[in-house]
Formats: structure tokens, C-alpha cells, sequence
């Protein structure tokens, strides 16, 4: 595994837009990308509060079947104590889901694919690219 996707480049695959977030995707073997239990998690709270919660279960399914989901684990704990305090002091805090997204990623030594680097690229050593560009 070499990718991780964040929410907002599961949600561009599963609705295919832009094509070229689909595209890119395509040109790598499901085995390379994981899936953090935290954007599945994001991803479930959009369905249940969504307009069509049956048919958008039905569709999130079906995008992560192919894909590994990685449970959030100690070592990523660990990374998030360590990026939440230097951030903190840095007075760059990000987002909470995003923290863990981001000490999930580089604890598993993962790039974080994302439409959001902004935010992700004040984690030190973070890997980050952006298929949506």
C-alpha cells in the first residue's frame, strides 16, 4: 500500500467527478490504496444525514470494496500527539478529523491523497498529493 485517500477524494470517485481524480485513480492496483477507518467513518456520517441514505450506503459500499480499510492503531495515536502538540505551538491547529487523517498517514508512512493541501501540508513530513488538480 502506498496511497491513502482522504473524505474529499472518495466522494470525487464515488460521484466520478472530476474525471481525472477517476482517471488517476485507475492507474493504480486497489492493493496500493488504503482507506483510514477515520474517512470511513466521515464518509458513513455523510450517508446517514444525506437525502438518500439507502442508495448512498449502497454506492459507498461498493467504492471500498475494493480497497483495504486500516484501522486507526497506537502507533497512530502516538503520531497524533506528537503533530497536535507541535501544531499547537506553532499556532497552525488543524482540523480534528484531519489531525487524525494526517497522524494516520504518516504513522503508516502512506502519501495522503487529498483536494485539501492546504491544511495537510502544515503536518510536518506528511506526504501529500492532489489528484484533483
Amino acid at each position: 500500500m502506498n496511497y491513502f485517500l482522504d473524505t474529499n477524494i472518495c466522494i470525487y470517485i464515488i460521484n466520478q467527478r472530476p474525471p481525472s481524480v477517476v482517471e488517476k485513480l485507475m492507474q493504480f492496483a486497489p492493493q496500493e490504496i488504503g482507506i483510514s477507518a477515520i474517512v470511513v467513518s466521515e464518509l458513513k456520517y455523510g450517508v446517514a444525514k444525506s437525502s438518500r441514505p439507502e442508495r448512498n450506503r449502497q454506492l459507498l459500499d461498493a467504492f471500498l470494496r475494493p480497497f483495504q480499510i486500516v484501522p486507526y492503531d497506537e502507533a497512530a495515536a502516538e503520531a497524533y500527539g506528537f503533530i497536535r502538540a507541535d501544531l499547537e505551538k506553532k499556532g497552525q491547529p488543524i482540523g480534528r478529523e484531519d489531525l487524525l487523517i494526517a497522524a494516520h498517514a504518516l504513522s503508516a508512512d502512506l502519501t495522503l491523497v487529498t483536494n485539501n493541501e492546504a491544511e495537510f501540508q502544515r503536518v510536518p513530513n506528511l506526504h501529500v498529493e492532489n489528484w484533483a488538480v
